[in-house]
């Protein structure tokens, strides 16, 4: 599939926006400059930025507890982000949500969940939704290699297919449920058996490669929005930092992490492939990384003075909703 520049340009962006986020998150929860606890992204970016390329504001998606990419990808702003983060009055959850709880409903995307497979019926309810108004959109949502051994996940895929859902399961499998390995605990081995167990069509796909997950999230999208059903999507990649910030990854091999950013980096293979087959020059993705890097900055430079909620007013608000 060959895609225009706009398409081109804005994908690296996204990427590279997740990736200069996670890389200053990590940063600040090193110095204690963060509170709460963080789980990054970095490395994925292709999944998150490869899918949500194919969707719109009132596409849904939800996310896990590794979700600052999915929002990035989604069009979630960056500097709202930062300030939910940092706990401030005014983050995009009115600072009550943190990492693990981020969510922007205007941009369609409902939250990332705590809850290890709590995401997978959310999904459903919202491409339930869709497919009852006959709005056209589809739900997406991401799950790790370990959520997708939760009988909540299993319970969402055998709804999703009786029901011919307009939705994607994306199995963002790095290897490792926190530190259990997923080649021990995926029975079968794979993921995406499990399509055809719950009859629907099922990919694998390499997580380090943007444009091979963009054309297998096109398609299933497209089948969606057509009413012809969900579709399981396997995403094999490895994660660039541990579980969560502090994970010691005694767990890892020796020298796979290294390996992984020099040989498996799907930054460094998006450009190589764009700007060797002239799509885009090095010179504008350069460019991109400045834009990029400055915004990051400005974005931590306001969280580090913005105010934090105020109890008095702000303790009981956007607790319960009221129609």
């Amino acid at each position: 599939m060959q895609l225009n520049r706009d398409v081109l340009t804005e994908s690296y962006r996204k990427m590279r926006t997740i990736r200069a986020f996670e890389e200053k998150v990590h940063d600040l929860f090193e110095t204690g400059a963060l509170p709460g606890f963080v789980h990054l992204y970095a490395g994925e970016e292709a999944s998150a930025v490869g899918v949500c390329a194919h969707l719109d504001d009132e596409d849904r998606i939800v996310s896990t507890h590794r979700g600052h990419g999915h929002c990035i990808a989604k069009g979630c702003d960056v500097e709202g982000m930062m300030l939910e983060l940092f706990g401030r009055r005014s983050g995009v959850c009115g600072g009550k949500g943190g990492s693990m709880h981020i969510a922007d409903l205007s941009k369609g995307m409902m939250g990332a969940n705590a809850i290890v497979g709590g995401g997978p019926p959310l999904a459903c309810g919202a491409a339930l939704a869709a497919k009852t108004l006959k709005t056209g959109k589809v739900a997406v949502t991401f799950t790790g290699d370990g959520g997708s051994n939760q009988g909540t996940t299993l319970e969402s895929l055998n709804l999703a297919s009786v029901w011919k859902l307009p939705m994607l399961f994306v199995f963002e499998n790095n290897g490792y449920a926190e530190s259990t390995g997923s080649g021990w605990s995926v029975a079968g081995g794979d993921i995406l058996r499990r399509a055809h167990a719950f009859d629907m069509p099922g990919f694998q796909v390499d997580g380090f490669d943007f444009f091979a997950v963009h054309e297998i999230a096109g398609e299933a999208v497209e089948r969606a929005r057509r009413g012809e059903g969900p579709t399981l999507i396997e995403v094999k990649f490895g994660r660039f930092y541990g579980h969560h910030e502090g994970d010691a990854q005694t767990y890892r091999a020796k020298g796979e992490v290294e390996r992984l950013r020099a040989d498996h980096d799907c930054l460094k293979n998006f450009r190589q492939r764009v700007t060797e087959a002239a799509l885009l020059t090095g010179s504008e993705l350069d460019a991109i990384d400045a834009e990029v890097d400055r915004a990051i900055e400005s974005a931590v430079a306001v969280s580090r003075k913005a105010a934090d909620p105020d109890p008095a007013v702000d303790l009981l608000t956007d607790v319960y909703i009221r129609y």
